[in-house]
């Protein structure tokens, strides 16, 4: 019904920002990967090109149908995370992967983009133009149940995100203020149980946030070596595959958690601000086609998926940046992870397909 209008309405900019961090994560990717001695590089290649295709697929479909079906994703979303727990892949210590013989699928991957679709299907439907403590309790029970079993995977940093994704969707439809600091009251009390129910090692990422150079060779050491890299890397750069700090194993992870840290180190201030600002374009471009869709869910579908990649943008870069403690989130598209990128051209593909339909509506 749209490709009538399908070269004016498609937004190209949001697609070229995509296609450049892609290319730039391939490059970073053949970098660490000859620093970790595994071709990382041509799996995400490979990832890369399936998101593609799921995302341009998923135009054919009216985005609104989503709400017809979201108690099922919801449900899927459960299942899954139950499951994963119970035959699930255990790697460092986590037991995150569902083992698929060829892939390795991680169900909290999905759970974000599966949670946003299941609460702005629910702000969707409800429609007030604000929300009263009581009117919030369901989508907090509807949070903190998947929250909880990503937890005990055990995956933090992934928990949290999910709250901060579904809040954040709340605080767009709308929260009285005296309902804002009900639930404040609430969760000052709460701090000492959550501090008490973390595990040893997530303790000490805190502390090692607080002081890393209290434990520089253990809980501190990725944190101390990651600033070293970054600072390192000064205005240009030490040069394509010239990064010391990865290349002679001092930098943990750099396929994965400290992704951008190799990048900063390689070509330095002026690399990671062009990073930075492809990233701030796709953010632009989703925060106006969730402005500009005339459909409520619409709305509220493409804020969540914003959100969902600001939050992962921000958190992983202020973490390598030694801003935040050590957490498990990866870097969208830069980030080595088959279920990152699918997650992530889902949410590209579903942003694209918002802006498409939004002249269907009046």
């Amino acid at each position: 019904m749209f490709e009538k209008n399908f070269l004016e309405n498609f937004d190209w900019w949001l697609l070229l920002a995509v296609l450049l961090i892609m290319a730039i994560g391939f490059i970073n990717l053949n970098s660490a990967s000859l620093a970790a001695q595994y071709p990382f590089q041509w799996k995400q290649l490979v990832w890369y090109g399936v998101g593609l295709i799921v995302a341009l697929a998923s135009l054919k479909f009216d985005y609104r149908s989503l709400c017809l079906y979201a108690w099922h994703i919801y449900g899927a979303i459960l299942a899954m995370l139950v499951l994963v727990l119970v035959i699930g892949k255990t790697v460092g210590g986590s037991q995150r992967w569902i083992p698929l013989g060829f892939f390795n699928l991680q169900p909290s991957e999905l759970a974000k983009i599966g949670m946003v679709v299941v609460i702005g299907s629910w702000l969707a439907s409800d429609d007030k133009h604000e929300y009263g403590f009581l009117d919030m309790l369901r989508p907090i029970v509807l949070t903190l149940v998947p929250a909880l079993l990503i937890y005990k995977q055990p995956d933090l940093g992934t928990a949290v995100l999910i709250v901060m994704l579904s809040c954040s969707l709340l605080f767009m439809a709308g929260i009285k203020w005296t309902s804002l600091l009900i639930l404040i009251g609430f969760g000052i009390p709460l701090a000492p149980f959550v501090w008490n129910i973390l595990k040893p090692y997530q303790k000490a990422r805190i502390f090692a946030f607080l002081n890393p150079e209290n434990d520089p060779q253990g809980s501190g050491y990725h944190l101390l070596q990651s600033k070293i890299a970054v600072g390192s890397g000064g205005l240009i750069g030490k040069g394509y595959l010239h990064g010391t700090q990865a290349h002679l194993n001092f930098l943990p992870e750099v396929h994965t958690d400290f992704a951008f840290s190799i990048w900063a180190e390689e070509w330095g201030f002026l690399g990671s601000l062009v990073l930075i600002l492809l990233y701030a374009l796709i953010i632009q471009r989703g925060l106006h086609i969730a402005y500009s869709s005339r459909e409520r869910f619409g709305s509220l579908l493409a804020f969540g998926i914003t959100a969902m990649l600001f939050l992962q943008i921000a958190i992983n870069i202020f973490m390598v940046l030694g801003m935040l403690p050590v957490v498990g989130i990866p870097l969208p598209l830069i980030s080595y992870g088959g279920s990152s990128v699918i997650v992530t051209m889902i949410g590209i593909g579903l942003l694209l397909n918002i802006r498409l339909r939004r002249f269907l509506f009046q």
